[in-house]
């Protein structure tokens, strides 16, 4: 078996490329890498390869970098039919992108403060696994679910000698 190295990319679609992009550079800090803009390829192509309908093509695509950790790829369309809709945390295929923050209780209160569409909390969790974990969703522009997490000390697996969650702040 080939070994899997990590996490490279977490690539998604959003509605309007440039409010994504400075949604991200605005709120989280991310820089744009790499621009690769349209794509021109066949129907056959965008089916076999990317598994979208006839019609369907890439108007934009670029890669950010947010901190630490893997690259956001992400994808304008063009040529979709009808309305739609994202799906919400309880469907299968649902999903949301984390960053860990220093203070997830600083940093909420300034996404309040930037009118940030923030869900209820932070939330810190006490006992169990995930003890000492803090967390809140938020939802960008276009309603993709997005979380801040930060930690309070080590997680409450840890202490039974499980293998070490990995996150940015490890790099520090």
């Amino acid at each position: 078996m080939t070994p899997v190295l990590g996490l490279h990319h977490i690539g998604f679609t959003v509605p309007d490329m440039e409010e994504a992009v400075a949604f991200f550079r605005d709120v989280f800090g991310a820089v744009t890498i790499m621009e690769c803009g349209s794509v021109d390829v066949d129907d056959a192509f965008m089916s076999t390869h990317l598994g979208v309908p006839k019609g369907v093509r890439i108007a934009d695509q670029r890669v950010i970098q947010v901190g630490r950790g893997g690259s956001l790829e992400l994808f304008e369309y063009r040529g979709v039919e009808g309305e739609q809709h994202l799906k919400h945390n309880g469907e299968a295929g649902a999903m949301h992108i984390a960053f860990e923050v220093d203070d997830a209780y600083a940093v909420a209160e300034r996404m309040r403060a930037a009118r940030i569409d923030l869900l209820e909390g932070p939330t810190l969790i006490e006992g169990g696994p995930m003890h000492n974990l803090v967390w809140l969703y938020l939802r960008a522009p276009w309603g993709q679910y997005l979380e801040i997490v930060s930690q309070n000390g080590p997680l409450g697996y840890e202490a039974d000698g499980g293998p070490r969650l990995w996150t940015p702040s490890q790099g520090k």
